[in-house]
């Protein structure tokens, strides 16, 4: 018995720990929920829209890529967009959003090239169902700032993106 509590007291010395060793875990902030004078801004920014879109309003494409110019506007336009000529600077990803949303959304990014004078921003309207893909672009044809639109480059999103040329605050100085 004697050999047996030696060896626990070996044992017990070979293990026995100096520091107790604590919980290194660190409990995640988490994040406030937005105030109630952001969620209005918010809100009041979606709600400020411009342009209402129809869903009815259909506009005639030509076969083949879709593709827009607006009326008054240079039709090489188109062929600089297919041809990536136009960088986008603001890009949209639709996908995952409803129609309501996507309409509301698209607005916004609309609004926001002419408040900060870009002029081609992407929509990534993706492939899904195809609801988002065949109403994007008569959306984009009733918004009174859209230039033109085509459907992007490969290296822009390609068939499930178009980039769009938008109106600017300095365009619009030029023109007068």
């Amino acid at each position: 018995m004697n050999d047996e509590s030696d060896e626990l007291e070996l044992f017990r010395q070979a293990v026995k720990v100096d520091k107790r060793v604590q919980a290194d875990t660190v409990e995640p902030v988490r994040a406030k929920p937005a105030s109630a004078p952001v969620r209005q801004r918010h809100q009041q920014r979606q709600q400020s829209a411009s342009v209402q879109f129809s869903d009815d309003y259909r506009a005639h494409f030509a076969e083949g890529p879709v593709r827009y110019v607006a009326e008054g506007d240079d039709p090489s336009l188109a062929r600089q967009l297919r041809r990536g000529q136009h960088v986008p600077d603001l890009i949209l990803d639709l996908h995952g959003l409803t129609r309501a949303q996507a309409a509301l959304e698209l607005q916004a990014l609309i609004d926001s090239c002419y408040r900060q004078d870009v002029s081609c921003c992407s929509v990534m309207h993706g492939y899904g169902s195809g609801v988002l893909k065949q109403q994007v672009p008569h959306w984009l044809v009733q918004h009174p700032l859209v230039r033109a639109f085509h459907q992007a480059p490969r290296e822009f999103g390609g068939d499930a993106a178009l980039l769009v040329l938008v109106r600017t605050k300095s365009s619009e100085s030029l023109a007068l």
